[in-house]
């Protein structure tokens, strides 16, 4: 198999035991190594460079505030980078993962926003209600649209995730990165089904 045509499998080992399986849920089974590398230094820069730059801004955050920086950064960062990869594309859409997963998966990140809203925009829930509503409903589109429209229909609603968090939605001050990578996240790298491509050799 030449690199200009990788293989597609959509087969994946079993999750492994104990902590180990944990992480194989997260990342996807049977994880190459060049992957899990990439989840683990882009992050990690992410979530240095975030507080820092807050820093830089002239935050007068508490300790707390920093340190939900660092770990919103690694999160989606993280998330950015490990919903991607092939690993996670054939586990988070093997079978059995249909609307409701995906939408539950999605859900459960309305936690982030209302947590920034809380910590940085003074408790600000309607900010928190129009984001969290627009992710719903974009993820909603991205769901119900044939799969060979999803990508395309992802990156477009991504755009529209972008005008609502840098110009209708203010601005959390030091985490004007926050809804853009937030979005990317979920709407571009989670949502849409992509082929699983596999290494030609090795990892």
């Amino acid at each position: 198999m030449s690199q200009d045509h990788p293989p597609i499998d959509w087969t994946y080992p079993q999750p492994r035991a104990g902590l180990a399986g944990v992480l194989d849920k997260l990342i996807g089974p049977g994880a190459t190594r060049a992957e899990r590398l990439l989840q683990i230094l882009v992050p990690s820069v992410a979530a240095i460079a975030a507080p820092l730059y807050a820093a830089t801004m002239g935050q007068s955050w508490s300790w707390v505030q920093y340190l939900l920086c660092m770990v919103l950064a690694f999160d989606l960062v993280g998330g950015v980078v490990t919903n991607a990869t092939s690993s996670a594309k054939r586990w988070y859409h093997r079978n059995g993962q249909g609307f409701a997963q995906h939408v539950g998966f999605t859900a459960a990140h309305l936690l982030h926003l209302l947590l920034v809203a809380w910590l940085y925009l003074d408790n600000d829930w309607t900010w928190a209600a129009i984001a969290g509503g627009y992710l719903l409903a974009a993820a909603d589109l991205i769901l119900m649209v044939p799969v060979y429209l999803q990508r395309p229909t992802a990156l477009i609603l991504y755009l529209g995730g972008l005008v609502v968090g840098l110009w209708l939605l203010p601005t959390p001050p030091g985490l004007d990165w926050f809804l853009p990578v937030f979005y990317l996240k979920l709407l571009v790298s989670h949502l849409p089904r992509e082929e699983p491509y596999r290494p030609v050799t090795g990892d």
